[in-house]
């Protein structure tokens, strides 16, 4: 699509979202410092972005759950975890990854790797630290940033592959 695609009421509003999207995380990436412009992806910060916005909903909507409706702590995390992570999968798939494959096979591969995500890292990384005698505060970082690797990859290399299934 082109620039001027952007403006076009002939294309549907998602498409031109997700074309300002792209459009704003490549120029932020064409101005990054340190030659880092030629390393980092568009699709990275596109993920960096709305997966912070995806934790903020995450955490807005666990307070909501937990102190607005005295839910248990178990059901309310879950509950916001679950939500934040369909948020994300929706937003990526619209605006970052920009895919036209079937959501089917999509959601299917988006759930088996949130579920390799939370054994290795959030359980194996954060939790394996922390019984290692590491703060469990500076074990949640460490498994984040391996989790945020691990999800940008699993999300570009093979849910949004557009492999066609």
């Amino acid at each position: 699509m082109s620039r001027s695609a952007v403006g076009d009421p002939g294309v549907p509003a998602a498409s031109r979202a997700a074309e300002r999207f792209s459009l704003l995380c490549a120029a932020v990436v064409r101005r990054l410092p340190f030659g880092l412009a030629g390393i980092v992806a568009p699709t990275f910060l596109g993920f960096a972005l709305i997966n912070g916005f995806t934790f903020g909903v995450d955490l807005a909507l666990l307070t909501l759950l937990r102190g607005g409706l005295g839910l248990p702590v178990a059901l309310a995390v879950s509950l916001a975890y679950a939500v934040a992570f369909g948020l994300a999968f929706v937003l990526n798939r619209v605006l970052n990854f920009r895919s036209h494959a079937p959501v089917g096979g999509q959601a299917v591969r988006y759930a088996v790797v949130v579920g390799i995500n939370y054994a290795a890292f959030i359980l194996g990384v954060g939790a394996g630290l922390t019984a290692l005698g590491v703060d469990y505060h500076l074990s949640r970082l460490l498994a984040g940033g391996c989790e945020g690797l691990f999800m940008y990859c699993a999300l570009r290399w093979v849910v949004f592959s557009d492999r066609g299934s």
